[in-house]
């Protein structure tokens, strides 16, 4: 079990970080991917962080899973992205799970993922997926192998379902115990 996680400039920082290393303490593969120019990727707020590769050098088929952490770049690149919305559509068709938290889901939204999907978001990012099913009260959901939370306070909700649709529940379960959430 291998996953990918894209890093842009301005990733909230919680998002991130805090997900891959929950992930990585429950024992899942996790690599980091960016698009930009350098591999050294500045967070909102002030981090830099060194991405594990270019996105554009790496096997999509490596990978079993995608992870989407938001923050103020989205905002920024959402409207003429198409590089982080054409690798989504990659994982949808091939029915690998996308995991994406706070604004992070607006990307499936324009790629148009959200379709009859219920998800959650961080609140206004329901305006690029008007055909899906929008759950502003919800902390995580994760329907047909898509992960959607709502921002920063609900990474250890995102985490688990994650770890609970790639491992099940009681590694999930386990996870939790072991931090002492």
């Amino acid at each position: 079990m291998k996953g990918l996680m894209i890093l842009s400039h301005q990733m909230e920082d919680v998002e991130a970080l805090g997900t891959r290393a929950l992930l990585r303490r429950a024992g899942i593969d996790l690599e980091t991917a960016t698009f930009e120019d350098t591999l050294e990727v500045k967070t909102s707020f002030g981090l830099l962080v060194k991405a594990d590769s270019y996105a554009f050098d790496l096997q999509m088929n490596n990978y079993d899973f995608i992870v989407i952490p938001g923050g103020r770049y989205v905002a920024q690149i959402i409207d003429q992205d198409v590089n982080i919305k054409r690798l989504l559509k990659t994982f949808h068709q091939e029915k690998k799970m996308i995991a994406a938290i706070c604004a992070g889901p607006r990307f499936l939204g324009q790629a148009g993922l959200l379709d009859g999907i219920h998800y959650t978001a961080y609140p206004g990012s329901e305006v690029d997926a008007p055909k899906g099913i929008y759950h502003q009260d919800k902390k995580a959901m994760n329907n047909q192998n898509i992960i959607t939370a709502r921002g920063a306070g609900a990474v250890y909700e995102f985490a688990f379902e994650i770890v609970k649709h790639l491992l099940g529940e009681d590694k999930a379960q386990s996870l939790l115990r072991n931090i002492q959430y």
